[in-house]
């Protein structure tokens, strides 16, 4: 489509240029009077005519006509075929990003596409979770990799911009914006929209975290201040603090998972983790136990009994994961 568009100016340009040239020689006239002859004679408006046209003016007039004619025809069917392709694939997106999110439950709704948001979405495909990005920059929407139908356009401090991205359905809301003012009005808004949402929130400023907890945030991240923990536990332990960034950032092949009592059981009848015998079937080593109150438990004691409510952590490889995932049925 492009090349044709290009094609169509060159021509009109070429018209223009030519009648210019042909008028300015044959009747003799300035450059305005001949860019003037030449439009009123393209565009057949059919003014008051410069000079007195002689017989090689007419018929180079009668030319210019007939060309211009089958030009000007081309072009507008070319211009207007782009606008209309253009409009169509803009409703036709709308029409799959409303499709893909009115699809969607228990998904994430991310808040800000900037470096944090960036990280959160980077982390969500690797475990395949379903999400929905909140941008109200154009530019950025455009220049991202993701498909359009992944991002809903709008600033997320709007009650009607959340309902877009399918907040009464979502499991959790991640706001990342710059500005706590502006995390914490989202925060407020998306607690009254669902109740039973988990919102996780991005903090600049450790006066603003009791405020985000107060306004409805399950959780508040400061990333300046864990990057400045993170800098400095890599003088005090590096090689601890590298085992532990290759476990949490699922490199080298290991990964940690939480797995609640109803993704392996279809029963309530309470299981201790040595009957479970993980370790033999799956691969996988509990590191972890999370009870029904929310406490955890470290390297959890094999007699310790896992009931409804309550969560395991577990750590294996790609292929250790998988085949837990598969021997207990769990959906990705």
């Amino acid at each position: 489509m492009r090349s044709k568009l290009s094609i169509a100016f060159l021509l009109l340009a070429g018209v223009l240029l030519m009648g210019v040239v042909g008028y300015k020689i044959l009747l003799d006239l300035s450059w305005v009077d001949s860019l003037y002859m030449t439009v009123i004679t393209v565009t057949t408006v059919g003014y008051r005519e410069m000079g007195d046209p002689s017989a090689s003016a007419k018929l180079f007039t009668i030319f210019i006509i007939l060309t211009s004619v089958v030009i000007v025809g081309y072009s507008v069917s070319v211009i207007s075929e782009y606008l209309l392709s253009r409009n169509s694939i803009k409703s036709r997106r709308e029409r799959e990003r409303k499709k893909y999110v009115k699809s969607m439950e228990h998904h994430v709704i991310v808040c800000g596409y900037g470096r944090n948001g960036k990280q959160a979405v980077a982390k969500l495909e690797d475990y395949k979770k379903p999400f929905v990005i909140v941008e109200k920059e154009q530019e950025v929407i455009d220049n991202c990799y993701l498909e359009n139908k992944h991002f809903v356009r709008g600033n997320a401090n709007e009650d009607e911009v959340l309902l877009q991205a399918g907040i009464e359905k979502a499991a959790v809301l991640i706001t990342a914006l710059p500005d706590d003012a502006d995390n914490l009005f989202i925060v407020l808004s998306a607690r009254q929209l669902n109740k039973d949402l988990k919102i996780i929130s991005r903090a600049s400023e450790e006066t603003s975290y009791k405020k985000l907890k107060l306004a409805g945030a399950d959780n508040v991240i400061l990333p300046d201040q864990i990057g400045g923990q993170h800098m400095a536990s890599l003088i005090v332990s590096p090689d601890l603090i590298e085992f532990w960034d290759n476990l949490s950032g699922g490199h080298a092949g290991m990964n940690l998972e939480q797995i609640s009592f109803e993704q392996m059981f279809d029963h309530e009848r309470p299981c201790s983790i040595i009957d479970l015998n993980l370790r033999h079937e799956t691969g996988c080593t509990i590191i972890g136990y999370k009870t029904v109150d929310g406490e955890y438990v470290v390297n959890p004691n094999p007699t310790t009994k896992i009931v409804p409510g309550s969560k395991i952590i577990v750590v294996g490889n790609v292929d250790q994961i998988a085949k837990l995932q598969k021997f207990y049925r769990i959906l990705e």
